[in-house]
């Protein structure tokens, strides 16, 4: 048996912008992304801190060392430029894993820059 346990999370980071008409996605500075273990293409749960919004998408390479932080199609909806979001990667493990599993836990600075 395996359960989903957080793997990652970015914290508090700021969306710098919004483009509609996109295939969709986010768009997140590579800087955060290696820091935060996670990959281009990967699922990621949303929360926007902003208006409460929770939802599901995948990641896209952003140009490193600029905090880009973007919401691309439908995702652009759900955010505004400023709002500060959550993002989230999971896991599967085995029971006995997951009790020692330790989430790697990112806090960028208010312009999505690593500390």
């Amino acid at each position: 048996m395996y359960i989903e346990v957080l793997q990652a999370k970015i914290h508090n980071v700021r969306i710098t912008q919004t483009e509609l008409n996109y295939t969709g996605s986010i768009t997140m500075d590579m800087d955060l992304v290696d820091a935060a273990g996670m990959i281009p293409n990967q699922k990621v749960l949303i929360v926007n801190n902003n208006n409460g919004e929770r939802f599901e998408t995948y990641i896209i390479e952003g140009e490193r060392g600029t905090g880009i932080i973007g919401l691309n199609g439908a995702a652009a909806r759900k955010g505004q430029v400023g709002d500060q979001l959550i993002i989230m990667t999971f896991q599967y493990l085995e029971p006995s894993e997951a009790k020692l599993h330790q989430p790697k836990n990112i806090f960028p600075d208010k312009n999505n820059r690593l500390i």
